[in-house]
């Protein structure tokens, strides 16, 4: 029986190297993608390169309850079992309470908070047809910290999927699965390299971290596939993985 993951928001950045990551274990790879096609394509050629045994992709709004949905009935027929699912799919904004309408505090709290209920909730039944399964879910240390990473409903948004791990850990138990979730601090991917360029900027970022380093998309991937992996991490389950070079501020 093949291992099948998927994960949300697998296109580009932190979902990329997590999709590489398992790629490079053989598995059956399912990537989704909010809007760019082109991307996905691309990423799904260099899953196979590294030896995925297949690689999918799929076009996905997680907070639309309707595609989360549709989306389920295809995996479906292309997989009889799920046996990882990474919730990283996302987004971030950074404004201030006093300028904050209701319109972009839902937005966010429906892609980053409602979007990994509902594809857990959908997905449900694969998991539980695996011969083991593992819920992976991508929170932030804004989440644990309140930090500046993100505005009011990022950092809420976040909190909320450590409490729903938390929670779906003791839940899904009686399953066999395994649910837990990884709080990154300032990771360098592609959406931050333009503000990296600028070297004042990059060095504060790297002096708010006692490690003195910048954190890589890879870094996250190896804690995912920690997480996943049922011999690795078997006993592991509800817990935080912070992945923070040392900040916990």
């Amino acid at each position: 029986m093949s291992n099948v993951v998927i994960i949300t928001g697998g296109d580009r950045g932190i979902g990329k190297a997590i999709a590489k990551r398992f790629a490079k274990e053989k598995y059956f790879v399912i990537i989704t993608y909010n809007a760019n096609k082109e991307e996905a394509e691309k990423t799904l050629n260099e899953l196979k390169k590294l030896g995925a045994e297949k690689a999918y992709s799929f076009k996905l709004d997680v907070s639309n309850e309707g595609e989360v949905k549709a989306f389920s009935e295809e995996v479906k027929k292309i997989t009889d079992h799920v046996n990882t699912l990474v919730n990283n799919a996302g987004i971030i904004s950074y404004t201030p309470f006093e300028q904050l309408t209701l319109e972009e505090w839902n937005k966010i709290i429906s892609v980053d908070l409602t979007g990994v209920f509902l594809v857990t909730r959908y997905l449900l039944d694969l998991l539980k047809k695996a011969d083991w399964a593992s819920i992976v879910n991508i929170s932030s240390i804004a989440g644990q910290t309140g930090s500046v990473y993100g505005g009011i409903p990022y950092v809420a948004a976040k909190a909320g999927v450590i409490g729903l791990t938390k929670r779906l850990s003791n839940e899904l138990a009686k399953y066999g699965i395994r649910v837990n979730a990884v709080a990154p601090s300032f990771v360098e991917t592609d959406l931050v390299a333009e503000f990296l360029k600028d070297e004042n900027k990059k060095k504060s970022i790297i002096e708010l971290h006692p490690l003195k380093i910048l954190l890589k998309p890879e870094d996250i991937a190896e804690a995912v596939y920690f997480f996943s992996d049922p011999t690795l991490s078997r006993g592991v389950t509800g817990q935080v993985l912070g992945i923070n070079a040392g900040r916990y501020t």
